[in-house]
């Protein structure tokens, strides 16, 4: 024997005969999707600026407005060029170009210095990296015992100014690419390279820390540095 349970009967708001009920506890809207309504006519345009729930009002960032990537790196090729242009002069050299110390331009040479080894078959990069060090670090001492607490030069400074001056030096290397090995040529256009750099690097000391007394023993640590670079190239 089935049972029977009492269902209540279903009862629409607009009658129960309308043709389109509507179900109970829905809410009386003319777009069933609220969500799907799209009002063309009242589109606002586009701006940069948007808000939050708090009202506090965002600016887009634009990339037109931020610096370049080598000025945050602190990289001024204008100042590098305006320092090798000073330095191919080694009769005219301007010493107030080299008043603001970087590491970049000297980078630059030392790693041209290396390329021009390695096509010559020699892998040199450590050293080189190593020689500057320790030729930076004996320079600063030879010239800070010499000119006593009359002494302006900081080691930073110093590795700049042997950096800048070893632009000789890469020429020198780019040169001996097409010099037959062997004979007297390239020892003799180490010997000129070499004068050419121990100059401008003695003039730029001694103008850039403003001492000027006992040059010749300054340009002779020079003279000893660049010669022991020349090497690299000659053997």
């Amino acid at each position: 024997m089935s049972k029977q349970f009492n269902v209540p009967p279903v009862v629409f708001r607009s009658g129960g005969n309308h043709p389109n009920p509507t179900a109970p506890f829905q809410p009386k809207t003319s777009n069933p999707i609220p969500f799907m309504s799209f009002d063309v006519g009242s589109s606002a345009p586009p701006s940069t600026t948007t808000t939050t729930s708090f009202n506090t009002p965002i600016v887009s960032s634009s990339f037109d407005e931020e610096p370049p990537l080598l000025e945050e790196l602190g990289i001024n090729t204008k100042q590098i060029w305006t320092k090798t242009i000073s330095i191919l002069n080694p009769f005219r050299i301007n010493p107030d170009l080299h008043e603001d110390a970087d590491l970049s331009g000297p980078f630059l040479f030392l790693l041209a210095f290396g390329l021009f080894q390695l096509l010559a078959g020699k892998i040199h990069f450590g050293i080189i990296l190593g020689w500057v060090t320790v030729s930076a670090i004996f320079l600063y001492v030879v010239f800070n015992m010499l000119a006593g607490r009359n002494g302006t030069l900081d080691l930073y400074r110093c590795v700049s100014l042997i950096g800048y001056c070893m632009l000789p030096m890469v020429m020198l290397s780019a040169l001996s690419l097409f010099v037959p090995r062997g004979g007297f040529v390239v020892p003799a256009m180490a010997a000129v390279f070499v004068v050419w750099s121990a100059r401008v690097c003695t003039r730029l000391l001694v103008e850039v820390a403003r001492w000027d007394e006992h040059r010749g023993l300054v340009a002779y640590a020079c003279f000893l540095i660049y010669m022991l670079f020349s090497l690299l190239v000659i053997f």
